[in-house]
């Protein structure tokens, strides 16, 4: 980092990473506070090590001046840098604070951002967006919550800032909509993970407290009420303690509780729309199945009720892309559009190929993908040459096309793949991607550039080149659904 990156700030630790050394067999505090200093680690965070045991590494020459005064030099001159020295308390103004958190622009910003993240995975027979009129009945633990909102690591958050699913349905629905709420069930009815459900409750938020009710009475409160709603908004998936760091699970699907009251939702006949609450992809084989609309809403934050509802009722026209790939099953993982090929690709009419014998090997949901209230269309790849030398520069364009009947995003995304290659290379790499807004009807000639920096991998003699051969460029709305094209790149 020093010597080949040329980096001349400070290196900090995580949260107790020296102390950690200890459990890794590298020796005691002080000996691997030691380690830490020499190695070019200016600041521990927490962990006190430093503090506490460098004084006796340097009487016992284990440690010099000269390694302590380094990383003192490094962190005073970020400080000084960043005006400290002049102002040691900057920014830190609680009249500021007054007029500048909760503003109706940076609410307004935290609701459109909300709304833009949001993926819409499944839109069968238009049931969205909704109409303000009639009954919407919103059930589900994740309905009315406000701390589940903020997502993890949102310990000072205050939930009472928070606008649920529910309110921000009826706030956007205004005078002319019925919201009804029912819980219709805990998060889990698993005991072990229910345990973990205050892990994150910072002083803000309120702590979840044993259940008043049964879950035949939950249930029955929630068919009752989606037997008054016009259509149903099932709001479920993860508590706010369940996704981050330290928050691994053996079973990434939605919990049974609250699949069982999925189907009985379904049951009932009633148009349901599902709203995912989550931070990490969860399994929805089944979901995709029997659901006819999925909005993935991630935590939303703050405004994630105004930012759900503005998507539900077609405010906002829905236009995130998936960041991640949703496997249709645990087994899949590891499972990623990147991946390496493997020796033998599958074949469904060949048993000695790589595949799964009870599943696809396809995801239910592809890295980039995401769908919107209108329809793109892609024309084939146009390309500014197909035989390229050195340094020239390769233009892709694609012929957009809005072609349905309201106005909206698309990002439309590029892949290039290197076939043959000294090391194995992946099936294909994201290298570039445009967000595109088109009113119905309208065309657009989408074109992105490609350099040989575009091509460039380590390869095992860990330099950073590109070599020449063939190259298969995509491009399409998301990492499966591509078009494609073949050029040549010599040196």
């Amino acid at each position: 980092m020093r010597n080949q990156w040329g980096f001349k700030g400070f290196v900090v630790t995580d949260y107790t990473a020296i102390n950690e050394m200890i459990n890794h067999g590298m020796g005691d505090l002080q000996t691997v506070s030691s380690l830490a200093l020499k190695a070019g680690t200016d600041m521990d965070m927490v962990g006190e090590g430093f503090l506490s045991t460098l004084k006796k590494s340097l009487d016992e020459g284990t440690v010099t001046l000269n390694n302590i005064d380094q990383a003192c030099r490094r962190v005073l001159e970020a400080k000084y840098k960043l005006g400290l020295f002049d102002d040691p308390y900057r920014y830190m103004n609680e009249e500021r604070a007054k007029t500048d958190i909760m503003t109706p622009e940076n609410l307004q910003t935290a609701r459109m951002i909300a709304g833009r993240s949001m993926v819409l995975l499944k839109n069968d027979k238009k049931v969205l967006p909704l109409k303000k009129s009639g009954t919407i009945a919103v059930i589900g633990p994740l309905g009315n919550s406000k701390a589940d909102m903020l997502g993890t690591w949102a310990m000072g958050g205050d939930e009472s800032n928070v606008i649920s699913v529910a309110d921000g349905l009826k706030k956007v629905g205004g005078n002319t909509v019925n919201v009804l709420y029912a819980k219709g069930s805990e998060f889990t009815d698993n005991p072990q993970l229910a345990k973990s459900i205050n892990a994150f409750a910072g002083p803000g938020q309120k702590q979840v407290t044993e259940p008043v009710k049964s879950p035949e009475q939950l249930l029955k409160e929630a068919l009752q009420t989606a037997e008054k709603a016009d259509v149903v908004v099932a709001v479920l998936g993860e508590s706010v303690a369940w996704s981050g760091e330290a928050s691994s699970l053996s079973d990434i699907g939605i919990q049974k509780v609250q699949q069982n009251l999925l189907k009985a939702l379904l049951k009932t006949g009633k148009p349901v729309v599902l709203v995912l609450v989550s931070g990490r992809p969860i399994t929805l084989g089944w979901e995709n199945e029997n659901v006819s609309a999925i909005l993935e809403a991630w935590a939303g934050g703050t405004e994630a009720g105004n930012a759900v509802a503005d998507v539900l009722f077609g405010d906002c026209n829905p236009s995130g892309k998936l960041t991640t790939t949703f496997p249709l099953n645990v087994g899949q993982i590891p499972l990623y559009y990147n991946h390496k090929n493997t020796g033998r690709p599958i074949d469904q009419k060949n048993k000695f190929t790589s595949k799964y014998l009870d599943i696809p090997n396809e995801p239910v949901y592809p890295f980039g993908f995401g769908l919107s209230y209108t329809s793109f269309d892609y024309s084939d790849i146009s390309l500014s040459k197909n035989q390229l030398k050195g340094d020239e520069t390769l233009t892709a364009s694609v012929t957009l096309t809005n072609s349905g009947k309201l106005k909206g995003e698309e990002v439309v995304q590029l892949y290039i793949q290197d076939p043959e290659a000294t090391v194995s290379r992946p099936v294909k790499e994201l290298k570039n991607f445009k967000k595109v807004l088109l009113q119905p009807g309208e065309k657009k000639e989408v074109s992105m550039e490609i350099t040989t920096k575009d091509l460039m991998f380590y390869n095992s003699d860990l330099k950073y080149d590109w070599e020449p051969g063939d190259f298969i460029i995509f491009i399409g709305t998301n990492s499966s659904d591509v078009k494609s094209a073949k050029i040549n790149w010599t040196k």
